[in-house]
């Protein structure tokens, strides 16, 4: 018998780390490679993890709730036909003391940021709030520091500087040293959490926060704190793409076995200006900007109580049929909760329909770390007041795009949105195909 350790694992490009949603074992469970042992959650997609070795489950290290990162130890396993489990002070390999290394390295080499081991999400925040990370004392696993202990110094504004007294993050306040006294009377004192002070009234009733909505929470948050919005709007006359689409979708749906929706041209006409307009299609990454090849676009698909943002691959190389098909299929895997990891990966530009339930004006939280969403708004009958200055009825919709202001201006956006509004007021018969 030997002990084998099951780690978060990272279940997507850019994921630092995941929720235990559920845990599908117990302590004591016998369990088969490939089992699935848990349901986790990273960003908005719940998947199930398959264990990675036959035996039995001998710890669950982690609660349901618990969010860890990447490579963090969830659960022990006792493996049949394994050796013996390596003595307490035998060297382990370089993966299982990753999380340790900070706290295992001798005094005199912390100065030296080349030798710790941080996750990029830790990085990223300690450079943009000037954090040493060389001061904190994490709370995760053999002391690692996580994203969670950098947002309690930063939301308690004693963040920790070169050169200043070690700062560790407790889960409850405590006194200041005399020598922090000075530096935390200067400061204003932090603003108490809302949450707790939140009591519910007699007849009021209490909805537990799920693992989903927590996610969902989180990056919302995460978004909004990170990227600096701004938004424009643009109407579209969509008359002829709305009586092209009405000639067709009984043919369509007869042939092809699934409906045209006006969704499926939208995409189309967003993923040819992206084509045209590159830079729309970027990322923010600290130093630089990312300017991504691939067009994929990521489709916000809601549930009662969720939301998700599959992706559509190579969106700019599909027919206005192969991009319906797929929204088709994403919307069936959400409805199902078949949505798989692989589903949710690699978006680089989301588009939103808000006029599937009624909106005519939004302003869309970036998906994060995307660097712009356009909110597809109702199409609604308008009187329009056209060039020979007759008023007309016709058909109107609102395109709102949210744009990072780190990445992208106005410029660009207005402009990108003006292609997008020609692209679709010249859909007809004659040079629009659906295949």
């Amino acid at each position: 018998m030997g002990m084998e350790q099951m780690k978060m694992p990272q279940l997507g490009e850019s994921v630092t780390e995941g929720t235990i949603s559920k845990w599908l074992v117990s302590a004591g469970d016998h369990v088969n490679k490939y089992d699935p042992i848990a349901e986790v959650m990273t960003d908005k997609v719940n998947a199930e993890v398959p264990s990675s070795f036959t035996g039995t489950i001998k710890e669950l290290v982690a609660n349901e709730g618990d969010t860890l990162e990447v490579g963090e130890v969830i659960c022990t396993i006792e493996v049949e036909g394994g050796g013996a489990a390596a003595p307490a002070n035998e060297a382990k390999p370089a993966e299982e003391t990753e999380g340790n290394a900070e706290v295992s390295k001798p005094a005199a080499q912390t100065d030296a940021p080349n030798k710790a081991r941080y996750s990029p999400a830790v990085l990223k925040l300690s450079q943009e709030h000037g954090i040493d990370l060389n001061q904190v004392t994490g709370t995760g696993a053999g002391g690692r520091i996580t994203r969670k202990d950098l947002q309690k110094l930063i939301e308690s504004g004693n963040v920790p500087q070169a050169g200043s007294a070690p700062k560790e993050v407790a889960s409850t306040p405590s006194a200041p040293t005399t020598e922090e006294k000075p530096q935390e009377a200067a400061k204003p004192a932090p603003t108490p959490a809302a949450g707790p002070q939140v009591t519910a009234a007699p007849g009021d009733k209490e909805i537990p926060v799920t693992g989903v909505r927590k996610a969902i929470a989180a990056n919302m948050l995460k978004s909004k704190h990170e990227i600096p919005h701004a938004w424009t709007m643009m109407e579209v006359d969509v008359t002829n793409l709305v009586a092209y689409r009405d000639s067709l979708k009984a043919e369509f749906k007869q042939k092809e076995g699934f409906n045209l929706t006006y969704f499926a041209f939208f995409v189309k006409a967003v993923s040819q200006a992206l084509k045209e307009f590159p830079e729309i299609n970027s990322t923010w990454a600290g130093d630089k900007i990312i300017q991504r090849k691939d067009i994929n676009i990521s489709i916000a698909v809601a549930t009662e109580d969720a939301l998700y943002v599959p992706v559509i691959k190579h969106a700019d190389e599909k027919s206005i049929k192969g991009i319906g098909r797929d929204i088709n299929e994403l919307a069936a895997k959400v409805r199902t909760n078949k949505l798989t990891g692989d589903d949710m990966k690699g978006g680089t530009f989301t588009v939103n329909n808000t006029g599937s339930f009624g909106s005519v004006q939004s302003m869309g939280i970036i998906n994060h770390p995307q660097a712009a969403i356009l909110q597809v708004e109702s199409i609604v009958k308008r009187p329009v007041v056209m060039n020979n200055g007759m008023i007309a009825v016709r058909d109107m919709v609102n395109l709102c795009l949210s744009l990072d202001h780190r990445v992208l201006d106005g410029l660009i956006c207005g402009r990108f949105l003006q292609r997008i509004k020609e692209i679709l007021e010249n859909i007809n018969p004659d040079n629009t195909s659906i295949y």
